[in-house]
């Protein structure tokens, strides 16, 4: 993390300085803003904090609840998304408050019935990521990225007891061309109607909403007709497996689910209830929390559980259910608008919570947004590049719909379909083979223009283009700090392009990386030139970075291109952090880690959202420039 870096900065350095002229929550309603955001679940807030660090945005979010969320809901968090948290800055406290869950049992009924432990498997393979996978309070995720917002320039807050209504969009209109009706739902003012006009919209409103019905959206899809219920409680039991993540198969009561909660006592259950009837809802049973305790007593027998705090419950229906787009632009439509209202989360995809997917894919919908918006609202790039929302992320929920649907049928399967092989129970065998998706590693974006051809992938075999960078440890050369190179990766909407070394190149002049930083730095074809306006960084845009072969003590940083030690600032001070070296003291070299060609090198460029966009050669200029130019406007 730096700060100082436009002067010396006392307290906190979380804490940016107020930007003038913001609204703050509870002010009156402004007339316009640049991005409405219905909805502060984890969708919404990603997007918000995203938002909030660019002062230049005017950013609003609309929340129909009356305060902020406390208990309940989702509370598994992905490597992927963990990896997510880490470029928001919060990942290592996460790590720190959650519990972690290092390994998956499961239980069958023996020959005598009662439950046996028939299986352990390690939840998260090794070296597929250097996060943990981790449960915590839904709500807690909502805190930290409601920190980054109140700290941001723009402190931007939730505006509470609001709801978007209904909306109409002008296509001809230039500006605000979203006029929204929003409604209070506050006690003495409910039904009561208020209008903003927006340039952009975005339904982070959940499975019900109003946004999509608005624009004409529909989920479409199934539902299992099966009662599940979920409860959050504090207990007393003999079950070995309490503080495991834990699934359990009884001989003629069902299954369910043992999902330890941070704090080192407090547990949740997943419950298999009752069937329901074709045309039949959950709420006409009228089932509570101690129809739940009580089923999971049945299933967990002989084993006992004696309750003593129910924190939260619900049960639900099981469906799996997918929009047909995402934005607002009918097909026919694509090449002369671009998108003004988007939807994100359950608003475009919902499906059960037995992957736990449902808030990890909705936080990476808007973490795929947000710096898009940024660059479009910027003027760094065109409008037009909204469409890629779309199109990248409707694939990306219609894998997890699809594999919610079959793991939900494996989960549900009776004791007797529960065909073992090799001693393994097939909810355990396909449990290991998913286990690269449920950790949110298989999302590959498509061949586009933020997404190259393989043409290149043998430079780089580790680095899959189009899925996310799978960071590996270096040494930054300055000051010897070992750490992972993924984590120089922050969410503030800029590209990286990594250089990786030829064999041999030391940095110094005559070298390759000499070469082409000289190149990016000073000749007016390079993306660098283009796309970045006179007066910013030289960084603000692309953020060029390099990883040398040899240890850190072999190189001289004073030898390093002028581009790896930039001017940044208003007071021009050095970037320190720019240049890497294998870890030779652990002995974890990336060039041997993620299959790069030592004797070539190569350019990575990674997204903002920390997908690689794309493999070169070094040499590769022409390349490089194209890539960028299919993305940025030219600015310099």
């Amino acid at each position: 993390m730096q700060f100082h870096t436009n002067g010396f900065i006392p307290g906190d350095p979380d804490v940016s300085v107020a930007a003038p002229d913001h609204r703050r929550a509870g002010d009156p309603l402004p007339e316009t803003v640049d991005v409405l955001i219905a909805g502060s679940g984890p969708a919404g807030l990603c997007l918000a904090a995203q938002l909030a660090r660019v002062p230049q945005i005017h950013t609003m979010l609309v929340e129909p609840k009356l305060g902020p969320m406390e208990k309940g809901q989702a509370d598994g968090i992905s490597v992927r998304t963990m990896e997510m948290f880490q470029a928001f800055g919060f990942a290592d406290k996460v790590k720190r408050e959650s519990v972690w869950i290092n390994e998956t049992t499961f239980w069958n009924p023996g020959t005598d019935a009662n439950l046996r432990r028939v299986a352990r498997v390690q939840d998260v393979p090794d070296g597929i990521s250097e996060m943990p996978h981790i449960l915590i309070n839904q709500a807690r995720v909502h805190d930290l990225f409601m920190d980054i917002m109140r700290n941001a320039p723009t402190r931007l807050e939730p505006d509470y007891g609001l709801k978007v209504r209904d909306l109409k969009i002008d296509p001809n209109a230039q500006e605000f061309p979203v006029t929204v009706t929003l409604e209070h739902t506050a006690p003495g003012r409910e039904g009561q109607t208020a209008t903003v006009r927006a340039n952009y919209v975005i339904g982070c409103d959940g499975a019900r909403s109003n946004v999509r019905n608005a624009i004409g959206g529909a989920l479409h899809g199934d539902a299992a007709h099966q009662a599940w219920g979920v409860i959050d409680l504090l207990a007393v039991t003999n079950f070995p497996d309490w503080r495991k993540k834990s699934f359990v198969r009884s001989k003629d009561e069902g299954i369910l689910m043992v999902l330890p909660r941070e704090g080192g006592h407090l547990v949740r259950l997943y419950v298999e209830m009752d069937r329901l009837g074709e045309n039949e809802r959950v709420a006409d049973r009228g089932m509570g929390a101690n129809d739940i305790i009580a089923k999971a007593q049945r299933i967990l027998a002989p084993f006992t559980l004696d309750v003593k705090e129910v924190v939260w419950s619900s049960i639900y229906e099981i469906g799996h259910r997918l929009t047909d787009k995402f934005d607002d632009v009918p097909e026919d439509q694509v090449r002369t608008r671009s998108p003004r209202v988007m939807l994100a989360g359950d608003a475009c995809h919902t499906h059960s919570p037995k992957a736990g997917q449902g808030m990890n894919v909705s936080m990476g919908d808007t973490f795929n947004m947000g710096w898009k918006l940024i660059s479009v609202l910027t003027g760094r790039a065109d409008p037009s590049l909204l469409h890629s929302y779309s199109g990248e992320r409707r694939a990306a929920a219609k894998g997890l719909v699809e594999f919610d649907h079959k793991w939900a049928r494996v989960v549900g399967a009776k004791s007797e379909e529960d065909i073992t092989d090799e001693g393994l129970p097939r909810v355990a065998r396909e449990f290991v083979n998913n286990l690269p998706f449920t950790c949110g590693l298989t999302i590959q974006y498509e061949p586009s223009a933020l997404t190259g051809a393989a043409t290149h992938q043998h430079l780089a075999t580790g680095f899959d283009i189009g899925k996310r960078l799978h960071s590996a440890p270096v040494i930054r050369l300055a000051d010897a700090k070992p750490m992972h190179l993924g984590h120089c990766i922050e969410a503030d909407a800029r590209f990286h392009l990594f250089l990786f070394a030829p064999a041999g190149d030391a940095g110094t002049a005559g070298g390759t990386v000499a070469a082409l930083c000289d190149w990016l730095e000073n000749d007016p074809a390079s993306p660098v030139r283009r796309h970045t306006k006179p007066g910013e960084d030289v960084d603000a845009v692309i953020d060029t970075r390099a990883v040398f072969q040899q240890e850190f003590r072999a190189l001289d940083y004073g030898d390093m291109p002028s581009l790896l030690r930039p001017r940044v600032g208003r007071y021009g001070l050095c970037d320190y952090e720019k240049v890497f070296c294998v870890d030779a003291k652990l002995g974890e070299d990336i060039f041997t880690m993620r299959g790069i060609d030592r004797a070539a090198g190569c350019m990575v460029i990674v997204r903002p959202d920390q997908y690689v966009g794309h493999i070169l050669p070094l040499q590769a200029r022409d390349a490089l420039t194209n890539y960028f130019s299919a993305i940025l406007r030219v600015r310099g």
